[in-house]
């Protein structure tokens, strides 16, 4: 088990557990609560507990990462409605974060009746049961989702969980956002922790329309997007909601997204053509977006990454 020597339990303030990437030097969860992030960033913003009451529900988890949004989102859909037919894919690079999830029994304190299942995901990568079809993806996000969109998948809810967009920008680029766009239910709901200017204007240029979700255990909100045609037909109040200090910082030279023509670009390269964009960009530059709503030097937490 040597995946296991690369993984050290780390516990976080709701009595759950993550780990720390030695790639991206980041933690896989908040240090506020790693098991309330995946219920309160990702499956109530997707409203899942709503959406279990179709037949079939499907579930699209990029950055599949211990399993934790896919366990979340499979506790809260069958507790509503138990015989709804649930199709997962996840997304994932690296196969031993789920698999050393499971060893070191990190779903232990969850109450969670899903284990068997997450276990045989993590390790044979697919699951099949009378009411779930699972599968997990294993390599580059940018390459695995074209196998998505070419399988006619569309998911009704989709988790964006990826690190930071300054340690993991291949994840939050104009390209990739529209990638996911396309396996985006007409009805659905995408979801992520970040409220990054940059990877805000990213939504909208996928033509997606936009809101905040509400911060957890920090001060930042997180986004929930879905298309122009869903806020229409189902009413969804949060979308179209941003705060006018969230508008004025989609006007700032923070807002320039990461882009990544073909996909396939280093994280290096795509950071580079970015602030190659901010130097020559007459946006407003961002330090005076925060010093005009006495944001400080904490606009750059409170709103995510700046210029």
């Amino acid at each position: 088990m040597s995946y296991l020597e690369n993984f050290t339990p780390k516990l976080t303030a709701d009595g759950s557990f993550t780990f720390v990437s030695q790639e991206f030097g980041e933690s896989f969860h908040s240090h506020y609560g790693a098991k309330q992030e995946s219920f309160f960033k990702f499956v109530k913003p997707t409203q899942l507990a709503t959406a279990a009451q179709k037949p079939v529900l499907r579930l699209l988890d990029i950055c599949y990462g211990l399993g934790y949004n896919t366990a979340a989102a499979l506790q809260t859909i069958w507790a509503v409605n138990p015989d709804c037919y649930v199709e997962v894919i996840g997304l994932e690079v690296n196969p031993a974060v789920p698999q050393a999830a499971i060893a070191h029994h990190l779903f232990d304190n969850w109450n969670c009746n899903y284990i068997e299942i997450l276990k045989e995901l993590a390790f044979e990568h697919q699951v099949q049961t009378p009411c779930l079809k699972a599968k997990l993806l294993i390599g580059d996000a940018r390459t695995t989702i074209s196998l998505v969109h070419q399988s006619g998948f569309l998911g009704d809810a989709i988790f964006l969980d990826a690190f930071s967009p300054p340690q993991c920008p291949q994840l939050w680029t104009v390209e990739f956002i529209k990638q996911l766009s396309l396996c985006l239910h007409q009805d659905g709901l995408l979801a992520t922790y970040s409220c990054a200017a940059a990877v805000r204007t990213a939504f909208l240029s996928a033509g997606l329309v936009l809101g905040s979700t509400p911060p957890v255990g920090r001060r930042s909100p997180g986004t929930v997007a879905a298309h122009l045609v869903s806020t229409e037909h189902n009413n969804y109040s949060i979308l179209g909601s941003l705060s006018q200090v969230e508008k004025e910082h989609l006007l700032t030279r923070a807002a320039i997204p990461y882009r990544d023509p073909k996909l396939s670009d280093s994280s290096e390269v795509i950071v580079i053509r970015r602030q190659q964009e901010q130097q020559i960009s007459s946006l407003e530059p961002t330090s005076r977006w925060r010093k005009r709503w006495l944001l400080g030097t904490q606009g750059r937490d409170f709103m995510g990454s700046s210029f």
